[in-house]
């Protein structure tokens, strides 16, 4: 039976992709820019993913990208939240000249949330006023209808309404945060960690794969710091589980030597600064008063959620993994607040005060976990650490399919099974067509983390400008094989193809290859 007929809502477009997320809005101003229907779909009502709904709007990029290393819509993007700043905020003189504003004068370009969800809404407001683009937030993919190796409609759930919503278009553009399109549609993947066995690569386990190991996920927030007040939460649940298991305290391992690390609120002692680590408003960029605090982004080691992760668990599980996540987060706060031993010799920072205002949500916490790690495609072509590990190479494999580029170091945080940090270096490397191509469905494209990685690549490709090239490629490729009649596929195995879809990325932007140095 074809349950989408049985369905009164049902509405059609060219291009569905279902998450909003950072490669889902990459994917959608693609898609639209081509001249092509799209329907943007987003669980939360916030668009942006880590940059907004998942509270990491700390931009994790490489030293060359001020000048080389996104496409040109990834740099209109960080342009507008600089301009944002500079039209919006009182900053100083010195500070509003300064060509690399950061707001959070820390990193690259560190900002509020609300910053980044207001660039992206100017961003699509063209597309949703010629109807290019129509944007769904608050839906969630719960079905999805097949026929052989195509994907015809997903059905949406509307979580505000209680109504039920099924698209209907040619290509599905899969940009959730875990992959959720995957399952629904019967697409091949894997999840966890890879054997060595299977991928010959130095750090991937010894033994059978461990499906279940997968990285940490946070529960973000962010705080300001008010001294002399009391800022102080109610003890969260298990509190003292969370205290003590974790444990909640300034001991830590530096992720790349695992040598013990000290941290600190405010780098006394020389001890690691974790005010200044994510913070995204450094109140001293802006007129005197103008600001009584900075802001600073709670996405520390000691929330890293470790004894459980989301992919494939029942409803009720994931729940209850959710929920234990998100008071592991408080519990840190309320440690942070009660007992963590300042240098003075007392213990507490009962100042540090939670900002719901600044994440959009009533609890203080993010609207949605920040997710390191997703379900990945079986690709025709799976991206291993010997392409891209700067130990095993001088430079990473040239692909001769590439959609775009990035660079970040190896980062896997702690994971579920109990391994501790993977952080090695990395090449600058290339995207390549293959890992965005499943082995069997001909219309279903991977748009984020989803993508042919394995889990220890998905280390350098899960980070914001790399999601951003992914999903940006995921929507010209759908664009381009719809000018083209062709599926994706053929792109790739078509030489003129492939030369035609490569000369359409480097006209938006999209760099292909590094530039040779030395």
């Amino acid at each position: 039976m074809n349950w989408a007929s049985l369905m009164k809502a049902e509405r059609t477009c060219e291009i569905l992709i279902v998450g909003g997320g950072v490669g889902g809005c990459a994917a959608a101003l693609a898609g639209a820019s081509l001249g092509r229907r799209v329907v943007l779909t987003e669980e939360t009502d916030w668009l942006g993913g880590q940059i907004t709904a998942q509270a990491v709007s700390a931009l994790d990029e490489h030293s060359r990208i001020e000048s080389f290393g996104g496409t040109d819509s990834y740099y209109r993007f960080r342009n507008g939240v600089r301009d944002y700043y500079r039209a919006h905020y009182p900053l100083t003189p010195q500070a509003r000249q300064a060509k690399h504003l950061n707001p959070g004068n820390r990193g690259y370009l560190f900002h509020e949330p609300r910053v980044a969800l207001a660039v992206l809404e100017a961003m699509f407001a063209p597309h949703r006023a010629a109807r290019r683009v129509e944007i769904l937030t608050e839906h969630r993919a719960v079905r999805a209808e097949t026929e052989g190796d195509r994907v015809q409609a997903v059905e949406l759930a509307d979580t505000r309404h209680g109504n039920s919503l099924v698209v209907r278009a040619p290509f599905v553009i899969d940009a959730t945060e875990l992959g959720d399109l995957l399952p629904l549609t019967g697409t091949e993947y894997v999840t966890g960690a890879e054997s060595q066995a299977d991928t010959g690569e130095p750090h991937a386990v010894s033994g059978p794969p461990q499906p279940e190991n997968a990285q940490a996920f946070t529960v973000s927030f962010i705080v300001d710091y008010r001294p002399g007040e009391n800022h102080t939460i109610a003890k969260p649940l298990g509190y003292e589980t969370f205290r003590d298991k974790t444990p909640l305290s300034w001991q830590g391992v530096h992720p790349a030597t695992l040598q013990p690390r000290t941290y600190s609120l405010f780098g006394e002692g020389g001890a690691y600064n974790l005010w200044v680590y994510r913070r995204v408003l450094d109140r001293t960029l802006f007129a005197e008063g103008a600001f009584p605090s900075d802001l600073t982004i709670i996405n520390w080691p000691q929330s890293d959620y470790c004894w459980g992760n989301l992919i494939d668990q029942p409803p009720t599980e994931a729940a209850r993994i959710l929920d234990e996540a998100k008071r592991l987060s408080l519990s840190l706060l309320y440690w942070l607040q009660t007992e963590a031993l300042r240098p003075d010799g007392g213990a507490g920072y009962p100042g540090v005060r939670l900002r719901p205002d600044a994440v959009g949500t009533a609890d203080g916490l993010a609207k949605f976990p920040y997710v390191r790690e997703s379900r990945r495609i079986r690709p025709v072509f799976r991206v291993l650490e010997q392409h891209i590990a700067s130990d095993l190479r001088p430079a990473a494999e040239t692909f001769h399919d590439s959609v775009g580029v990035g660079h970040y170091r190896i980062d896997l945080h702690p994971s579920s099974n109990g391994v501790n940090y993977i952080d090695i270096g990395c090449c600058p490397f290339q995207i390549p067509l293959g890992a965005l191509l499943p082995v069997r469905m001909r219309n279903l494209i991977p748009a984020c983390k989803n993508i042919g990685s394995t889990h220890i690549t998905n280390g350098a490709y899960r980070l914001h400008p790399v999601e951003w090239n992914i999903g940006e490629s995921a929507g010209a490729l759908a664009a381009c094989c719809l000018d083209k009649a062709a599926e994706p596929r053929a792109v790739r195995e078509k030489d003129g193809l492939l030369a035609d879809f490569q000369n359409l990325l480097r006209r938006l932007g999209v760099p292909l290859q590094w530039p040779k140095t030395g």
